[in-house]
Protein backbone atom coordinates (compact mmCIF):
# COMPACT_ATOMS: atom_id res chain seq x y z
CA UNK A 1 0.00 0.00 0.00
CA UNK A 2 1.64 3.14 -1.21
CA UNK A 3 1.99 5.66 1.91
CA UNK A 4 -0.23 9.16 1.60
CA UNK A 5 1.56 12.18 3.17
CA UNK A 6 -0.37 13.54 6.29
CA UNK A 7 -1.67 17.28 5.40
CA UNK A 8 0.67 18.67 7.87
CA UNK A 9 3.18 21.74 7.66
CA UNK A 10 6.75 20.15 8.69
CA UNK A 11 9.70 22.94 7.50
CA UNK A 12 12.53 21.50 5.81
CA UNK A 13 16.23 22.23 8.28
CA UNK A 14 18.41 25.23 7.75
CA UNK A 15 20.05 23.67 10.39
CA UNK A 16 23.84 22.37 9.51
CA UNK A 17 23.18 18.58 8.43
CA UNK A 18 25.80 15.77 7.79
CA UNK A 19 26.15 14.51 5.30
CA UNK A 20 24.98 16.61 2.21
CA UNK A 21 22.35 15.41 0.08
CA UNK A 22 21.52 16.29 -3.76
CA UNK A 23 19.34 15.25 -6.21
CA UNK A 24 17.27 15.62 -9.37
CA UNK A 25 14.21 15.55 -9.08
CA UNK A 26 11.62 15.29 -12.66
CA UNK A 27 8.57 16.94 -12.49
CA UNK A 28 6.28 14.92 -15.02
CA UNK A 29 2.41 15.50 -15.63
CA UNK A 30 -0.12 15.84 -18.62
CA UNK A 31 -0.52 19.31 -19.60
CA UNK A 32 -2.12 22.07 -17.14
CA UNK A 33 -1.83 20.03 -13.89
CA UNK A 34 0.27 22.97 -12.16
CA UNK A 35 3.77 21.91 -12.99
CA UNK A 36 5.22 24.96 -13.34
CA UNK A 37 3.41 26.40 -10.47
CA UNK A 38 4.65 23.63 -8.43
CA UNK A 39 8.73 24.44 -9.62
CA UNK A 40 8.40 28.12 -8.46
CA UNK A 41 6.60 27.04 -5.47
CA UNK A 42 9.65 24.59 -4.32
CA UNK A 43 12.24 27.04 -6.02
CA UNK A 44 11.33 29.66 -3.63
CA UNK A 45 10.90 32.29 -7.15
CA UNK A 46 9.38 32.25 -10.36
CA UNK A 47 11.87 31.25 -12.94
CA UNK A 48 9.05 29.11 -14.85
CA UNK A 49 6.57 30.46 -16.66
CA UNK A 50 2.91 29.79 -16.28
CA UNK A 51 -0.80 30.00 -18.10
CA UNK A 52 -3.77 28.63 -18.51
CA UNK A 53 -3.48 27.82 -22.37
CA UNK A 54 -1.95 24.34 -22.59
CA UNK A 55 2.07 24.12 -23.55
CA UNK A 56 3.06 26.52 -21.64
CA UNK A 57 5.93 24.68 -20.79
CA UNK A 58 8.04 24.01 -23.52
CA UNK A 59 11.48 23.35 -22.56
CA UNK A 60 13.50 21.32 -19.93
CA UNK A 61 14.04 24.10 -17.28
CA UNK A 62 15.80 23.27 -14.08
CA UNK A 63 15.08 24.87 -10.91
CA UNK A 64 17.55 25.14 -7.63
CA UNK A 65 16.89 25.55 -4.11
CA UNK A 66 19.06 24.67 -1.21
CA UNK A 67 17.72 24.13 2.08
CA UNK A 68 20.39 23.35 5.11
CA UNK A 69 22.93 21.01 3.63
CA UNK A 70 20.02 19.66 1.33
CA UNK A 71 20.14 20.53 -2.38
CA UNK A 72 17.25 19.74 -4.63
CA UNK A 73 17.40 20.15 -8.72
CA UNK A 74 13.82 20.27 -10.07
CA UNK A 75 13.44 19.48 -13.54
CA UNK A 76 10.26 21.22 -15.29
CA UNK A 77 9.16 19.61 -18.03
CA UNK A 78 6.16 19.81 -21.12
CA UNK A 79 3.10 17.93 -20.56
CA UNK A 80 3.26 14.94 -22.43
CA UNK A 81 1.32 15.22 -26.32
CA UNK A 82 -0.89 12.68 -27.19
CA UNK A 83 -1.01 14.19 -30.47
CA UNK A 84 2.77 13.66 -32.40
CA UNK A 85 1.65 14.59 -35.79
CA UNK A 86 3.46 18.08 -34.99
CA UNK A 87 7.34 17.86 -35.41
CA UNK A 88 6.67 20.54 -32.45
CA UNK A 89 4.85 17.81 -30.02
CA UNK A 90 7.37 15.26 -30.79
CA UNK A 91 10.30 17.09 -29.95
CA UNK A 92 8.01 18.06 -26.45
CA UNK A 93 7.59 14.50 -25.83
CA UNK A 94 11.15 14.06 -26.26
CA UNK A 95 12.11 16.52 -23.78
CA UNK A 96 9.83 14.35 -21.35
CA UNK A 97 11.40 11.18 -22.45
CA UNK A 98 15.07 13.03 -21.57
CA UNK A 99 14.37 14.58 -18.29
CA UNK A 100 13.64 11.27 -17.05
CA UNK A 101 16.41 9.37 -18.41
CA UNK A 102 19.02 10.62 -15.28
CA UNK A 103 17.27 11.57 -11.91
CA UNK A 104 16.65 10.29 -8.65
CA UNK A 105 13.32 10.70 -7.97
CA UNK A 106 10.35 11.72 -10.17
CA UNK A 107 7.48 14.02 -8.78
CA UNK A 108 4.14 12.88 -10.64
CA UNK A 109 1.58 15.57 -10.96
CA UNK A 110 -1.89 15.14 -11.43
CA UNK A 111 -4.92 17.08 -10.23
CA UNK A 112 -6.79 15.66 -7.25
CA UNK A 113 -9.64 13.89 -7.68
CA UNK A 114 -9.17 12.89 -11.28
CA UNK A 115 -7.74 10.45 -13.51
CA UNK A 116 -7.69 9.67 -16.78
CA UNK A 117 -6.20 8.45 -19.95
CA UNK A 118 -3.27 10.76 -20.61
CA UNK A 119 -2.70 10.67 -16.35
CA UNK A 120 -1.67 7.07 -17.43
CA UNK A 121 0.29 7.50 -20.59
CA UNK A 122 2.79 9.99 -18.48
CA UNK A 123 2.81 7.08 -15.87
CA UNK A 124 3.66 4.65 -18.58
CA UNK A 125 7.34 6.59 -18.86
CA UNK A 126 8.35 6.48 -14.91
CA UNK A 127 11.40 4.97 -15.11
CA UNK A 128 12.19 1.70 -12.68
CA UNK A 129 13.84 1.32 -9.51
CA UNK A 130 13.48 5.31 -8.31
CA UNK A 131 11.13 6.59 -6.19
CA UNK A 132 8.16 8.36 -7.93
CA UNK A 133 6.01 10.57 -5.66
CA UNK A 134 2.23 11.20 -6.93
CA UNK A 135 1.77 14.75 -6.51
CA UNK A 136 -2.28 15.11 -6.04
CA UNK A 137 -2.17 19.08 -6.60
CA UNK A 138 -5.08 22.09 -6.75
CA UNK A 139 -6.51 20.57 -3.22
CA UNK A 140 -7.70 23.59 -3.11
CA UNK A 141 -10.08 22.98 -5.50
CA UNK A 142 -11.59 20.40 -3.91
CA UNK A 143 -15.03 21.22 -2.31
CA UNK A 144 -15.13 18.69 0.82
CA UNK A 145 -12.16 16.39 1.08
CA UNK A 146 -13.87 13.21 2.36
CA UNK A 147 -14.57 13.33 -0.83
CA UNK A 148 -11.17 12.31 -1.95
CA UNK A 149 -10.68 9.02 0.52
CA UNK A 150 -11.69 6.96 -1.96
CA UNK A 151 -10.10 8.44 -4.89
CA UNK A 152 -6.56 8.46 -2.61
CA UNK A 153 -7.12 4.94 -1.47
CA UNK A 154 -7.69 3.61 -5.16
CA UNK A 155 -4.47 5.65 -6.02
CA UNK A 156 -2.83 3.90 -3.04
CA UNK A 157 -2.87 0.01 -4.61
CA UNK A 158 -0.42 2.02 -7.93
CA UNK A 159 2.61 -0.50 -7.15
CA UNK A 160 4.78 2.25 -8.89
CA UNK A 161 4.44 5.00 -6.16
CA UNK A 162 6.38 5.15 -3.26
CA UNK A 163 4.16 8.15 -1.74
CA UNK A 164 1.12 10.21 -2.42
CA UNK A 165 1.03 14.14 -1.22
CA UNK A 166 -2.13 16.02 -1.64
CA UNK A 167 -1.57 19.53 -1.54
CA UNK A 168 -1.79 23.21 -3.43
CA UNK A 169 0.66 24.08 -5.11
CA UNK A 170 -0.35 27.93 -4.23
CA UNK A 171 0.38 26.92 -0.75
CA UNK A 172 3.96 27.61 0.72
CA UNK A 173 2.95 25.34 3.83
CA UNK A 174 2.31 22.52 0.93
CA UNK A 175 5.67 23.14 -0.75
CA UNK A 176 7.54 23.35 2.45
CA UNK A 177 5.97 19.87 3.29
CA UNK A 178 6.76 18.36 -0.26
CA UNK A 179 10.95 19.55 0.23
CA UNK A 180 10.40 17.70 3.60
CA UNK A 181 9.46 14.78 1.85
CA UNK A 182 11.98 14.92 -1.36
CA UNK A 183 14.71 15.12 1.47
CA UNK A 184 14.65 12.11 2.55
CA UNK A 185 14.63 10.20 -0.81
CA UNK A 186 17.44 12.07 -2.13
CA UNK A 187 21.60 10.26 -2.16
CA UNK A 188 23.81 11.25 0.09
CA UNK A 189 26.62 13.39 -2.00
CA UNK A 190 28.49 16.58 -2.49
CA UNK A 191 25.97 20.00 -4.07
CA UNK A 192 26.19 20.27 -8.21
CA UNK A 193 25.51 23.97 -7.65
CA UNK A 194 26.20 27.08 -6.28
CA UNK A 195 24.39 27.74 -2.88
CA UNK A 196 22.45 31.09 -4.12
CA UNK A 197 22.09 29.24 -7.43
CA UNK A 198 18.07 29.06 -8.86
CA UNK A 199 18.93 27.96 -12.64
CA UNK A 200 21.07 26.92 -15.15
CA UNK A 201 19.47 28.83 -17.91
CA UNK A 202 20.97 32.42 -18.93
CA UNK A 203 18.98 35.82 -18.64
CA UNK A 204 18.84 35.39 -22.86
CA UNK A 205 16.46 32.35 -22.15
CA UNK A 206 14.18 33.74 -19.05
CA UNK A 207 13.81 36.86 -21.53
CA UNK A 208 12.26 35.15 -23.79
CA UNK A 209 10.15 33.07 -21.81
CA UNK A 210 9.12 35.40 -19.68
CA UNK A 211 7.24 37.57 -23.11
CA UNK A 212 6.11 34.23 -24.10
CA UNK A 213 4.11 33.95 -20.84
CA UNK A 214 2.67 37.73 -21.35
CA UNK A 215 2.01 36.58 -25.33
CA UNK A 216 -0.17 33.66 -24.03
CA UNK A 217 -1.98 35.46 -20.41
CA UNK A 218 -2.89 38.42 -23.08
CA UNK A 219 -4.33 36.61 -26.13
CA UNK A 220 -6.13 33.46 -24.52
CA UNK A 221 -7.10 30.43 -26.18
CA UNK A 222 -7.74 33.04 -29.41
CA UNK A 223 -4.01 32.33 -30.48
CA UNK A 224 -2.78 29.20 -30.88
CA UNK A 225 0.08 27.51 -28.77
CA UNK A 226 2.38 26.77 -31.90
CA UNK A 227 2.95 30.38 -31.91
CA UNK A 228 6.89 30.93 -29.77
CA UNK A 229 9.50 33.75 -28.88
CA UNK A 230 13.04 34.12 -30.35
CA UNK A 231 15.70 36.77 -28.74
CA UNK A 232 17.26 38.29 -32.18
CA UNK A 233 19.67 40.27 -29.84
CA UNK A 234 20.59 40.47 -25.72
CA UNK A 235 23.19 43.08 -25.55
CA UNK A 236 25.07 44.25 -22.48
CA UNK A 237 25.48 48.18 -22.31
CA UNK A 238 26.27 48.89 -18.21
CA UNK A 239 23.68 47.58 -16.25
CA UNK A 240 21.44 47.90 -19.03
CA UNK A 241 20.05 44.76 -21.00
CA UNK A 242 18.86 45.76 -24.57
CA UNK A 243 16.61 43.73 -25.58
CA UNK A 244 15.45 42.35 -29.46
CA UNK A 245 12.78 39.81 -29.83
CA UNK A 246 10.53 38.54 -32.33
CA UNK A 247 7.07 36.74 -31.30
CA UNK A 248 6.76 34.05 -34.54
CA UNK A 249 3.27 33.03 -35.61
CA UNK A 250 1.99 31.12 -38.07
CA UNK A 251 -0.49 33.18 -40.51
CA UNK A 252 -1.15 36.46 -40.76
CA UNK A 253 -4.37 36.53 -39.06
CA UNK A 254 -2.59 36.00 -35.59
CA UNK A 255 -0.20 38.23 -36.15
CA UNK A 256 -2.69 41.30 -36.31
CA UNK A 257 -4.61 39.72 -33.00
CA UNK A 258 -1.00 39.89 -31.71
CA UNK A 259 -0.83 43.35 -32.97
CA UNK A 260 -4.08 44.18 -31.85
CA UNK A 261 -5.84 47.66 -32.91
CA UNK A 262 -3.18 50.58 -33.42
CA UNK A 263 -0.45 48.55 -32.08
CA UNK A 264 -2.57 48.54 -28.73
CA UNK A 265 -2.00 44.27 -27.76
CA UNK A 266 1.93 44.48 -28.91
CA UNK A 267 2.68 47.23 -26.49
CA UNK A 268 0.84 45.98 -23.47
CA UNK A 269 2.58 42.96 -23.86
CA UNK A 270 5.81 44.31 -24.33
CA UNK A 271 5.68 46.91 -21.51
CA UNK A 272 4.63 43.98 -18.98
CA UNK A 273 7.50 41.60 -20.30
CA UNK A 274 10.28 44.55 -19.70
CA UNK A 275 8.71 44.94 -16.20
CA UNK A 276 9.02 41.41 -15.23
CA UNK A 277 12.53 41.17 -16.84
CA UNK A 278 13.72 44.11 -15.06
CA UNK A 279 12.34 42.27 -11.76
CA UNK A 280 14.27 39.25 -12.47
CA UNK A 281 17.32 40.75 -13.72
CA UNK A 282 17.14 43.52 -11.20
CA UNK A 283 18.20 45.66 -13.87
CA UNK A 284 16.82 48.10 -16.52
CA UNK A 285 15.85 46.87 -19.92
CA UNK A 286 15.34 48.63 -23.24
CA UNK A 287 12.92 45.68 -25.19
CA UNK A 288 12.17 45.83 -28.55
CA UNK A 289 9.79 43.53 -30.03
CA UNK A 290 8.77 42.50 -33.89
CA UNK A 291 6.00 40.21 -34.80
CA UNK A 292 6.66 37.87 -37.90
CA UNK A 293 4.69 35.10 -40.20
CA UNK A 294 6.45 31.90 -40.47
CA UNK A 295 3.61 29.40 -42.21
CA UNK A 296 3.77 25.56 -40.36
CA UNK A 297 7.11 26.37 -39.06
CA UNK A 298 5.68 24.10 -35.70
CA UNK A 299 5.75 20.85 -38.61
CA UNK A 300 9.15 21.75 -40.05
CA UNK A 301 11.43 19.81 -37.49
CA UNK A 302 14.57 22.18 -39.19
CA UNK A 303 12.59 25.10 -37.82
CA UNK A 304 11.85 23.61 -34.58
CA UNK A 305 15.53 22.76 -33.88
CA UNK A 306 16.17 26.02 -34.87
CA UNK A 307 13.81 27.98 -32.43
CA UNK A 308 15.85 26.20 -29.35
CA UNK A 309 13.21 22.99 -29.21
CA UNK A 310 15.63 19.75 -27.88
CA UNK A 311 15.73 16.81 -30.03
Amino acid sequence: MTQVSPEVSTEVSTEAQVPQRFGAIAIVGRPNVGKSTLLNALVGQKISITSDKAQTTRHRLLGVRTEGAVQFAFVDTPGFQLRHTRALNRALNRTVRGALADVDVVLWVVEAGTWGSEDELVGQLLPKGRPVILVANKLDRIRGREKLLPWLAERGKDPRLTEIVPLSARRHADAQRLLHILARHLPEGPWGFDADALTDRGERFLAAEILREKLFRLTGDELPYSSTVVIDSFQLDGRLRRVAASIVVERDSHKAMVIGGGGALVRRLSTEARQDMERLFDAPVFLEVWVKTRSGWADDQAAVRAYGYEE
